[in-house]
């Protein structure tokens, strides 16, 4: 090691910031660092990894559907640049093998191990060009989990990414419980010394900084070892990181996963690592939708991504892994850009761009709605008739449409009868049918 950690006799727990018995503090600095957006940035995934830890387990060939999925979404554009697997099942190898053989560029196929020299073979064994290794690095994990001094785990850590060098496979380094970490203390050399081993070795290494309580702080002018900025900033510029070295992998622990993560790219990471809806240990990881949205804000596009393939993702969850995504999700679920409110339809009406801040329609595949119940008037009907049949502009019905009375008196009817849900689809479709279109539609059309 060229680079030592700051030792210590007893951990260094933050118990100021991190008292247990109260909720976690934010202590501020003011100190403002630069944004430096790398001008390349990239989204990878987890799904199959840290996602597969919090739901059904997959079977094989899920996981190979998911795989093409996600390819399928990627459509050669490389912002979905890779994915990563277990290796520690007779499936997931199955699902690894099967996967590497379709020869897809993105997204690349990695794996996850422990640091441990054994579970390197069977990385090794499987032809894979790039693996995350577990390298704790807050006191709470190298005293209170691994029973070690700072100085033991980090010999640890080094000599698994010195054997994975050895054979040509670059180590992903999964810095985790970063946001609780003696930053200059431990984190710091840690990098420092793989950043001397890559500088050797011709070979990239990685640095995956692990938000593993979802204790980041976006915010400018925090203080370490929360400080999203400050982590980015110092990897950079106190350990020598490069930014297309440097990924954010984080959980939604206090609803701030996709902030931390878009502030990550905004401070100089390339990478930002997250799973389909959001999938992961205890309350999600970061969801992988909401960055591509996030990076089309930050780059003004999307390459050649086909968005529309997360709506069949959405309904391949649903129906084939029995995960509930909930109704009210943003892009993805039922009801992301449904209107409740009578006002609203009306603004719906007249211009689409009033409630809706991008065509939902075109990019996403989800035409904005309204909910049909007790509070609905005539512009909500027909609202609701003009985007789920998909009429064209010449055939688009207007609230005075005289078509529109009946149906109206019919769902009046409806919770004058003491009916409290709302009108489903399938039952407007009926309706539609035999009040406005005369039969001419007999099932949902778009």
């Amino acid at each position: 090691m060229k680079y030592n950690p700051v030792e210590v006799i007893k951990p260094k727990l933050y118990k100021d910031i991190f008292p247990y018995e109260e909720i976690p503090k934010i202590k501020f600095n003011n100190i403002q660092l630069p944004i430096s957006i790398p001008e390349n940035i990239w989204i990878t995934d987890t799904t199959f990894r840290d996602g597969q830890q919090s739901m059904t387990n997959m079977r094989t060939e899920q996981m190979v559907r998911l795989y093409d999925f996600l390819h399928e979404l990627d459509n050669e554009s490389g912002i979905i640049k890779q994915t990563e697997f277990f290796l520690y099942t007779q499936k997931d190898r199955k699902a690894v093998e099967t996967c590497m053989e379709k020869g897809y560029k993105f997204p690349e196929i990695t794996s996850w191990i422990r640091a441990n020299k054994e579970d390197f073979k069977l990385v090794k064994s499987m032809g894979i060009k790039e693996t995350g290794i577990l390298m704790s690095c807050s006191d709470y994990h190298i005293f209170n989990k691994l029973n070690k001094t700072r100085q033991e785990a980090m010999k640890m850590y080094l000599d698994i990414a010195y054997a994975a060098l050895e054979n040509g496979i670059v180590p992903r380094c999964h810095f985790e419980d970063i946001t609780r970490a003696d930053f200059y203390g431990f984190v710091v050399p840690l990098a420092k010394n793989l950043m001397e081993m890559m500088k050797e070795s011709k070979i990239n290494v990685k640095i995956r900084a692990c938000d593993t309580l979802g204790l980041g702080i976006s915010h400018a002018g925090t203080e370490l070892p929360r400080s999203v900025p400050a982590i980015i900033h110092g990897l950079r510029y106190y350990a020598g990181v490069p930014s297309e070295s440097i990924e954010w992998h984080g959980h939604n622990d206090y609803y701030a996963t996709v902030t931390n993560a878009t502030t990550s790219w905004l401070y100089g990471g390339s990478s930002v690592n997250s799973t389909m809806f959001g999938v992961g240990e205890r309350v999600g990881n970061t969801p992988l939708e909401a960055m591509i949205i996030e990076y089309a804000q930050i780059k003004g596009n999307t390459k050649s991504m086909s968005l529309e393939i997360i709506n069949e993702i959405e309904d391949y969850f649903e129906k084939e892994l029995n995960y509930n995504i909930p109704a009210k999700t943003p892009y993805v679920g039922r009801e992301f850009n449904v209107t409740k409110a009578g006002i609203h339809a009306d603004g719906l009406l007249k211009d689409e761009e009033i409630y809706n801040s991008f065509d939902t329609r075109k990019i996403l595949g989800k035409p904005p709605l309204v909910a049909i119940n007790s509070y609905s008037g005539i512009s909500s009907i027909a609202y609701w008739i003009n985007s789920y049949f998909g009429l064209e502009e010449s055939e688009k019905m207007q609230k005075n449409d005289p078509r529109l009375i009946p149906l109206k008196n019919k769902i009046d009817e409806e919770y004058e009868r003491g009916r409290t849900t709302n009108i489903s689809a399938k039952e407007m479709i009926a309706m539609s049918n035999i009040y406005v279109f005369d039969n001419k539609y007999n099932e949902k059309i778009i």
